[in-house]
């Protein structure tokens, strides 16, 4: 478990130069920004994950020799053979900000670079592979939790995409569908689930008691008021 900030598998892509000159105005070039249309060759380093806000890559901006932090998903794209004016926006790459200051980041090993596809928030499909899943929890029980990270209606994971438009998107579970080839038909359902919103327990029961024996191998007792 991070707080803040996370270690990420590193990956070689690109930064859109407009976000290096902090998205600048700039009316001599065609789209409208100093930089844009050009592409910084990087490496990805951290994430840092703040309440509210989208997730953060810090990278090292390879021929500068120059770690540049804090940048969006949109700022990033894996191929420069791309149109500027075509590129998803931000709130198009990630459906959700996230929810706290603690994070987890693993590979779901089971489905590592498999082909996926997630429905975007105006219901147009966008195809990918599967990188890794960023996963927000407040772990402390001293600090006050004031996310949604355990309420299981609220709960959402991120799963970061490597998108065939040349971006990177992270979206949730419910959002995506993964075209793993030995398992999943070539033409899946469109799942009609409904949202997991129950907590589960196996002590909430009080049917059963354990703490009336010291016996290494107690037996529960069933009590009358169950």
């Amino acid at each position: 478990m991070s707080f803040l900030v996370a270690n990420l598998p590193p990956f070689e892509c690109y930064v859109r130069k407009e976000f290096l000159y902090d998205l600048t105005p700039d009316p001599s070039n065609e789209y409208g920004l100093k930089g844009a249309g050009e592409y910084e060759p990087c490496v990805w380093l951290t994430i840092k994950s703040l309440r509210g806000r989208a997730f953060y890559i810090e990278s090292l901006i390879t021929e500068y020799g120059a770690v540049y932090d804090k940048l969006p998903l949109s700022a990033y794209v894996w191929k420069t053979d791309v149109d500027p004016r075509k590129l998803l926006d931000l709130d198009m790459l990630q459906l959700w900000d996230c929810f706290s200051h603690e994070m987890a980041v693993i590979v779901k090993s089971s489905v590592s670079g498999v082909s996926v596809k997630y429905l975007a928030k105006d219901k147009t499909w966008h195809y990918g592979t599967y990188m890794f899943t960023v996963d927000n929890v407040v772990s402390d029980a001293n600090i006050l939790d004031v996310s949604f990270t355990q309420i299981p209606s609220e709960h959402k994971s991120f799963n970061f995409i490597q998108l065939d438009n040349g971006q990177f998107a992270a979206q949730p579970n419910n959002r995506v569908i993964w075209l793993e080839s030995s398992h999943v038909p070539a033409e899946p359902k469109i799942p009609d689930f409904k949202v997991s919103t129950h907590v589960f327990s196996v002590e909430d029961k009080p049917k059963w008691r354990f703490g009336d024996s010291n016996d290494f191998f107690y037996e529960a007792k069933e009590t009358k008021d169950g």
